[in-house]
């Protein structure tokens, strides 16, 4: 698949990351999209800060477009549960054969824990140097990452939300409770 794949997270009883893959001839219109969502005066959308009405009117605009979101959920000590989660879903980027991954930066130490794991698990799959393009960005660098916010914000809060953006989710990976380890 020629897509880019945009990562954000989510905290609540357990850690999610969420996907959002982009068709690459869809991330013009897929941004654009995402820009005339934003209010004026904005500089992103941030679905934690929007009204409810505002959330079914970007859910109802999201769930029309040509995207596919992967959830990846764990349980346990944040950073180690993250680790778990970027490592599946690196591997499953690597097999959908999408060129780019972008994800929400969370500061240049977490960021550079992230990149570890990203080039860890590549040596792992013995996947070449140029296999993927992955690097980190703020949220409103690029407004197809407000995609994989809105979407792990519904999937988190269960419910009417969850079942909101169940059209778009294609796949679910519960990688369970992960102990923390010992020593």
């Amino acid at each position: 698949m020629s897509a880019h794949v945009f990562v954000d997270e989510s905290r609540r009883s357990s850690y999610l990351l969420v996907a959002a893959y982009v068709p690459v001839r869809h991330l013009v219109p897929a941004r654009a999209l995402m820009r005339r969502l934003c209010l004026a005066g904005e500089r992103r959308v941030h679905f934690q800060a929007e009204s409810d009405n505002r959330r079914r009117t970007i859910v109802a605009r999201l769930v029309e477009e040509p995207l596919r979101i992967r959830v990846y959920t764990g349980r346990g000590a944040m950073e180690r549960v993250r680790a778990a989660l970027l490592h599946e879903l690196v591997a499953e980027v690597l097999d959908a054969g999408a060129q780019r991954l972008v994800i929400e930066s969370r500061g240049l130490v977490r960021d550079r824990d992230d990149r570890r794991g990203i080039v860890g698990t590549l040596q792992r799959l013995r996947a070449p140097d140029d296999a993927l393009a992955y690097e980190h960005f703020q949220p409103h660098e690029d407004p197809a990452l407000w995609v994989p916010d809105a979407v792990a914000w519904c999937f988190g809060a269960g419910g009417e939300w969850r079942r909101r953006v169940e059209p778009l989710v294609d796949k679910v990976v519960d990688c369970g409770d992960l102990p923390r380890r010992r020593g």
